[in-house]
């Protein structure tokens, strides 16, 4: 599974407390043994010393894209003969940062190393979140025409 460090907390509406992740997402930490078992939630102290440590994110592991992100640029359109060979093979996006593959006309593949992994034939019309940090790649499927814009994660 995808982890990523806490980076802070809030509680919701009915008191309980949500993790705020470095992926923009947010994840309930509630302690409730046997099935929830967070008992360092219970205490500020306890809250306070896991500010940086790793939490599991099913999200990222689906590549749902969060709401805390705004677009900061944007590359050219590229085809499968402009492609740069880096994003051929296996790469990642950086910290805090998650990609969008936006396909304009033919078939993209893209696989990411997600638990599971995601493997996706990404048609004209198409977009594809690509989580922060997740080992992916793009293969074009004959004649593709395709973008990538990349988010910053705001908190």
């Amino acid at each position: 599974m995808v982890q990523r460090a806490i980076t802070g907390y809030h509680q919701d509406d009915v008191a309980d407390w949500v993790a705020e992740l470095a992926c923009g997402h947010n994840q309930h930490v509630r302690h409730r043994p046997p099935f929830q078992e967070y008992p360092w939630v219970t205490t500020a102290e306890g809250r306070t010393e896991r500010v940086g440590r790793p939490l599991d994110c099913p999200l990222c592991d689906r590549a749902e894209m969060p709401d805390a992100v705004r677009p900061v640029r944007t590359t050219d359109i590229w085809d499968q003969d402009s492609l740069p060979a880096g994003l051929r093979r296996a790469h990642r996006v950086a910290a805090s940062t998650w990609g969008r593959i936006i396909v304009h006309e033919g078939v993209l593949r893209f696989a990411a190393g997600t638990d599971p992994p995601i493997e996706a034939d990404l048609v004209a019309g198409a977009s594809q979140p690509i989580p922060p940090e997740v080992e992916h790649q793009v293969t074009p499927l004959g004649d593709v025409r395709f973008q990538i814009e990349f988010l910053k994660v705001e908190r």
